[in-house]
């Protein structure tokens, strides 16, 4: 691939098989459907929270470093977006108690593990 698939300039570029139709994140030099060569494929970033969880408790150390202000448990989840692709992503949420599947998430890659946010604004879903 001539992408880096989770540069934070890049946004979620996937993969896409032309001889299947099959899409995947992160890029890939082949399908993992038909093995067929796969062609770089800019991804939605807009999907629905199709399963998630809490990280109550830090990791072990080394070598996890807690932050300065200590552990604070976090939300991840899997997005799935319109392509069919699901991307496991923290959730960057307020307040992990209102997080449902189902709800319109925004998928953003960086550094790491991707991040997705509530989608907000005209015909987004509470």
């Amino acid at each position: 691939m001539t992408t880096t698939p989770r540069s934070p300039a890049a946004a979620l570029q996937g993969s896409r098989c032309p001889g299947c139709s099959v899409s995947v994140y992160p890029a890939d030099d082949t399908c993992p459907r038909c093995g067929g060569p796969a062609e770089p494929a800019a991804l939605s970033g807009a999907g629905t929270l199709w399963t998630w969880t809490v990280q109550r408790y830090a990791p072990k150390s080394p070598p996890y470093q807690a932050p300065p202000g200590g552990f604070l448990p976090f939300a991840l989840g899997y997005v799935e977006l319109p392509e069919g692709v699901r991307v496991a992503a923290v959730l960057d949420v307020d307040d992990v108690e209102q997080v449902r599947i189902g709800m319109p998430l925004t998928v953003t890659a960086g550094e790491g593990v991707p991040r997705a946010r509530p989608t907000t604004g005209p015909g987004a879903g509470s």
